[in-house]
Formats: structure tokens, C-alpha cells, sequence
């Protein structure tokens, strides 16, 4: 593994007025590793992975990628993006388009691919993530998890060398969420750097590298996986554990 971290986070602080959400938050990923962050709600953490490829512009410290500052005015953004990608919640697929041209469009806007390579990547994709027959489908006309499946195949369209996942499951019914989770368990496998916000802790179990435990906007643990899970160091995600597993 390179020693470089691949994402460098420096006392990072934000705040929404007066309302701090970010304090003083330092985290590095190195190439490879999968970074599971969790926490209560309003802990920070959707916030905390958008300012990586710099969807939240952040008051104070510092954010590289790649040795890039994101956040300096002579750092490239949709290069910076192209290079991470990025899975949400809600999975905004454009509606008028099918399955297909969901994954396609980024790559013949950004990369410059012709349509036909575009296509022939695009349905690589879709075929990794399980979903070759809804190729020519309309997101209206597939499940939730099958078009959070769809999001993640556009994420990856771009070759990205990192992926970001803010809570990728939690918009889904109980059995949709395993299909998404086996695709990203996967890409685990492959070795993709992620940086993944879940309350999914049979996922963080079984992949994570490292667990990053947030709350009130501060990162309380950042520990090896299986070391959270055995002892974690404070009564906050003691109780925030307890209350997780038990449901």
C-alpha cells in the first residue's frame, strides 16, 4: 500500500452560521483502504465526506486529494470529481433517461468518449452491478435498489480511483439493501478507497479497514474495524453500538 494517504483531511472546520457542524476534523485514507464513517444523526458525517471532492466548501483547515488542495481557487473541480465518485442517498437519475444513458452521459461530457465507447462501458457496468436486462428500463419502471445499483455504475463510468457513499442504503426497504451492499462489498474486494457513511455496521464488519465515529461534529474514534467493534474507546459509541446491533 502506498504511504501516501489518497485523501488528506487537516483540522477541518465548518459551520452553517453560527452553527458549528465540522470541528477540528483530521482524517487520512490511504490508497485501498475502505473508511467507514457512522455516528448519530446530525453528527456531521454527509457533511464531512462532502467536502472532499468539495460539494461543502469548509471555513478552516485543509483537504487534498491526490496532493490537490480542494477547496484553492487553481484546483480543477470537475477533474477533482471525476477522479471520486460519488453515491447518494437519493439516487437522481434523470428520469427521462434510461438506465443506459444514465451511465453513459458523464462519460461522452467529461472523458470526451464517443458514443459508442460510452455504451460499450456502460453496459460493462451495468453487467458488474447486475443489472445488463434493465439496461434500456426507465428509473420510474426499476426498484429502489435497483436504481441506486444504476448510480453506482454512473459513479463508476468515470474510472474514478476513490468512491464516496453517503448512506447509499438508507432510502432502500430492508431487502433492497443487500443487493446494494454485495456491489459495493466488491468493489471492496477490487480494491477501491472508499469512504462510505452507513449505519449498515454487518457492512462496516465485514469490509472496513477503519471505523471513524462521529458526533456533534467532531471525529471521536477513528480505530481499525475490528478493534471498534471488540472495544470502542468511548461510552458515546458504546452506546451508539449497543443501540445499532440491537436493532
Amino acid at each position: 500500500m502506498n504511504s501516501l494517504p489518497l485523501i488528506s483531511l487537516d483540522h477541518v472546520s465548518k459551520s452553517y452560521g453560527a452553527n458549528p457542524v465540522l470541528r477540528d476534523c483530521s482524517l487520512k485514507v490511504a490508497p485501498g483502504e475502505i473508511v467507514v464513517v457512522c455516528g448519530p444523526s446530525g453528527s456531521g458525517k454527509s457533511t464531512l465526506i462532502k467536502t472532499i471532492n468539495g460539494l461543502e466548501p469548509y471555513q478552516s483547515g485543509t483537504i487534498m486529494f491526490e496532493g490537490k488542495v480542494v477547496g484553492a481557487r487553481s484546483t480543477d473541480l470537475p477533474a477533482v470529481r471525476a477522479r471520486i465518485g460519488m453515491v447518494f442517498q437519493s439516487f437522481e437519475l434523470y428520469p427521462h433517461m434510461t438506465a443506459l444513458k444514465n451511465v453513459m452521459l458523464a462519460q461522452t461530457h467529461v472523458l470526451k468518449r464517443s458514443s459508442e465507447e460510452a455504451r460499450a462501458r456502460s453496459l460493462e457496468l451495468l453487467a458488474k452491478v447486475g443489472l445488463s436486462e434493465r439496461a434500456h428500463a426507465y428509473p420510474a419502471n426499476l426498484s429502489g435498489g435497483q436504481q441506486q445499483r444504476v448510480a453506482i455504475a454512473r459513479a463508476l463510468a468515470l474510472d474514478p480511483i476513490a468512491m464516496l457513499f453517503d448512506e447509499p442504503t438508507s432510502a432502500l426497504d430492508p431487502e433492497m439493501i443487500n443487493e446494494v451492499l454485495d456491489v459495493m462489498v466488491s468493489l471492496a474486494r477490487e480494491g477501491m478507497t472508499m469512504v462510505v457513511v452507513t449505519h449498515e455496521m454487518g457492512f462496516a464488519r465485514r469490509v472496513a479497514s477503519r471505523v471513524v465515529f462521529m458526533d456533534e461534529g467532531r471525529i471521536v474514534e477513528d480505530r481499525p474495524s475490528a478493534q471498534f467493534f471488540e472495544a470502542p474507546d468511548t461510552e458515546r459509541a458504546r452506546a451508539f453500538l449497543s443501540k445499532i446491533i440491537a436493532h
